[in-house]
């Protein structure tokens, strides 16, 4: 057989756009996850080691380590991560791959910033005792607070608030609860979407009330230079008055790194929201696929290329996809970055840059929900109808009322006339007469239907939202 002739030529390089992106978070979906940017980014990044080093070198001043600094050379300092731009970022990349090491890159453009200012007398005070990593854990546990505080709580408590609404419209709307998938007893709709508000309220509560850590104890954690060049300084307390005044909590027990269980907890707790979200996609996928919700259709969209009839719960599927994604990298991240071989290696330091991805993942995910449930509408005749059906999901009152009684092993009695059956309203009036029942009994047994033996569901439905609403105040 001829040899098939392989071709060796590179394709020519694309220009990064939405259409040539390796990734949908920079290509396809680019637009709904860009707010992330200026939080995750490899420029905000950058800028965000610029605003530690600089108020670093505010420390030392106040510490008498360098002179004392006026207000405008605070100010200016403090401008630097504001000012910089696009263009700053580029030169600092160019730095980055002379040297091949990130931290030293704005170090260097640093002390560069300086020259021909009054503050070129301090120069050598950039950076001074500092190990990259000093740096950098600030810097990451920086972005990951105002990503989540700026982003997704605010995200996150708007989807709340749309379960919320649609819950208080539907807390009376009787529905058929399901167990492994069969009828089970009623409750209401707006019963079974609070409780996925309830459970996502409390794990965002969490996030937003979770510290995440710091630490400037130097090359191997012991503050070793610092201490030696300046015995006369406490470096722990000056290690955690710096590490409080980014609003983080002081380790000063630590290696090179700052160990991670701290962005692990915050990941976890991320982990369970998104694990609420596809528990919320999956059940709204079977409403929809059961014509308990109806979608609102818009007007020259297309469901199939072939059926022209279809309206598909796309929202529900693509955040499904997404929060699996999400899932995956964060679980690769739990279980990896505990492990830091005797002082430190360097995967953490490659793993928790791309913290963006997951996080991207999960805003596309949680912003597809939102815009799945805005597309629905409960179908209350449907719901009624299948409510209706089957009049044996009453049969645990009945059974409960007798064992009130007493009367003997009324749970066999009950299974011997409905398991398996399906039973109408006569059906079911006949079958109370052959109870072991008194009259009064039978009379308010037969007087309780699908539609109103929904318990307490209004009650907690109306507890929890209040709960929602006070935990927010």
């Amino acid at each position: 057989m001829p040899t098939k002739m392989i071709n060796t030529e590179r394709e020519p390089s694309l220009p990064l756009t939405e259409l040539t992106a390796i990734s949908i978070l920079d290509g396809r979906n680019r637009q709904e996850v860009a707010e992330l940017a200026p939080y995750v980014s490899e420029f905000n990044i950058i800028k965000t080691r610029f605003e530690v080093e600089s108020k670093y070198l505010i420390a030392l001043s106040q510490a008498r380590v360098v002179r004392v600094l006026n207000e405008e050379e605070r100010a200016r300092l403090e401008s630097f991560s504001i000012n910089i731009k696009l263009a700053d970022a580029k030169r600092i990349k160019k730095i980055e791959g002379k040297l091949d090491h990130d931290v030293k890159a704005v170090e260097r453009s640093f002390r560069t910033m300086l020259k021909g200012t009054s503050l070129e007398d301090v120069i050598e005070k950039v950076h001074i005792g500092l190990t990259s990593e000093d740096v950098n854990n600030i810097t990451y546990r920086l972005i990951l607070k105002r990503a989540t505080h700026n982003i997704f709580i605010p995200t996150l408590d708007a989807f709340i608030d749309e379960l919320v609404r649609v819950a208080k419209d539907t807390k009376s709307m009787p529905m058929l609860a399901r167990t492994h998938g069969q009828a089970a007893v009623p409750t209401t709709l707006g019963k079974e979407l609070i409780v996925f508000a309830t459970r996502l309220n409390k794990e965002i509560r969490e996030l937003e009330a979770y510290q995440l850590s710091g630490k400037v104890t130097g090359a191997v954690g012991n503050l070793n230079a610092l201490h030696e060049a300046y015995p006369n300084v406490d470096w722990i307390d000056f290690s955690k008055e710096f590490v409080n005044s980014f609003g983080l909590k002081p380790n000063i027990i630590t290696t090179q790194i700052n160990p991670y269980e701290d962005i692990i907890t915050f990941i976890q707790n991320y982990q369970r929201i998104n694990g609420i979200f596809l528990d919320f996609d999956q059940d709204m996928w079977r409403y929809i696929s059961d014509d308990w919700f109806a979608q609102v259709v818009k007007k020259g969209e297309v469901g199939s290329s072939t059926m022209p009839q279809k309206v598909n719960p796309i929202r529900f599927e693509n955040s499904e996809g997404n929060i699996g994604k999400a899932n995956a990298l964060f679980e690769f991240m739990v279980r990896t970055l505990s492990i830091s071989r005797l002082q430190r290696h360097l995967s953490d330091s490659t793993i928790i840059r791309d913290v963006g991805v997951p996080l991207g993942y999960s805003l596309l995910s949680y912003k597809n929900s939102t815009a799945g449930f805005l597309r629905v509408r409960p179908n209350e005749t449907e719901i009624t109808a299948v409510l209706n059906r089957d009049w044996s999901i009453l049969s645990e009152a009945a059974q409960i009322i007798m064992r009130k009684r007493s009367v003997k092993d009324p749970y066999s009695l009950m299974a011997k006339l409905t398991r398996g059956k399906h039973i109408g309203k006569v059906d079911w009036t006949n079958l109370i007469d052959q109870l072991p029942l008194t009259e009064v009994e039978k009379q308010r047994l037969g007087n309780l239907t699908p539609e109103t033996y929904i318990g307490e569901a209004v009650r907690l439905t109306e507890l929890a939202i209040n709960e929602i609403i006070d935990s927010k105040k």
